[in-house]
């Protein structure tokens, strides 16, 4: 059975300021060289989480994802967070910008996500297209399904397929990149925990910390949790690194143990009206 580690950045941002937050993040990464496979990043992480796309996005071949290429080449790990990204045209033929969890490997290649669930509550689906499909990115034998903040609220979009007799399972590790506050972290715990045991997988949150540039305090509490619900690591409000190692194994054996996915609901995500 194989194992992957992890680690959760969990620290402040520096608002709307790209080279501050590349800075720092270049200093926690050097720190993380030859000790995990995978670092992820918060949402946003370039910039905190901005309602001015139109100031601060940028496109695929920007500073910011080529930053990240040469990161992950350089301490041979797997990278993954938000950013602010420009790509193509809305219906209007106006500039589309998306909250783009980026999946970038040692060798370079990139493949992301698009949050699907925007942020009403601040004016999120006014600035960013929301995504329609998910990513599920495969590494040494696990699968990790890549999500977004607010996605966590919708557990139909996290929930895994009813499996086959013989068939693999949809993921093995769901990851939630955010900038989720303070005053409703009690949801926050509470649904990573949820969404481990519902879908009998391993679940790491990344959450930052202090305040943003309109006054709202992040706590963080970045964790893993894993299949039973139990909480494995926990950041607390700390300016730190989680290193984990999970196993397969464990994994494994929760879901012989317990194959609860045997009386699931079958069930079909139908196509966004808007999607065409």
């Amino acid at each position: 059975m194989s194992s992957i580690t992890i680690s959760l950045i969990q620290t402040r941002l520096a608002w709307e300021d790209k080279e501050a937050n590349l800075r720092h993040f270049s200093e926690k990464l050097n720190a993380l060289s030859g000790k995990t496979q995978l670092a992820i990043l918060p949402e946003m992480f370039s910039t905190g989480f901005s309602m001015q796309p139109e100031k601060l996005a940028e496109t695929m071949d920007g500073p910011t994802v080529t930053w990240m290429k040469q990161q992950a080449k350089q301490h041979r790990m797997i990278l993954t967070g938000s950013v602010i990204i420009e790509d193509g045209t809305d219906d209007d033929g106006k500039p589309a910008y998306f909250n783009r969890l980026l999946w970038v490997l040692p060798n370079g290649q990139t493949g992301y996500y698009d949050k699907k669930h925007r942020f009403a509550f601040a004016g999120e689906d006014q600035h960013y297209q929301r995504g329609h499909r998910r990513f599920i990115a495969s590494v040494n034998g696990w699968r990790i399904n890549l999500l977004i903040c607010y996605d966590l609220r919708f557990p139909v979009w996290a929930r895994q397929a009813p499996q086959e007799p013989g068939a693999g399972w949809e993921y093995d590790l769901l990851l939630y990149v955010a900038n989720w506050p303070q005053r409703r972290n009690h949801a926050w715990k509470t649904l990573l925990q949820a969404r481990a045991i519902e879908n009998q997988c391993y679940v790491a949150g990344v959450n930052r910390i202090g305040d943003d540039g309109n006054g709202i305090s992040h706590s963080g509490d970045s964790m893993v949790v894993d299949p039973l619900g139990q909480i494995i690591a926990n950041a607390g409000d700390a300016d730190d690194n989680i290193t984990v190692t999970l196993q397969k194994e464990d994994l494994v054996d929760v879901r012989t143990k317990f194959p609860f996915w045997k009386d699931a609901d079958s069930f079909l995500i139908l196509p966004d009206e808007d999607q065409g």
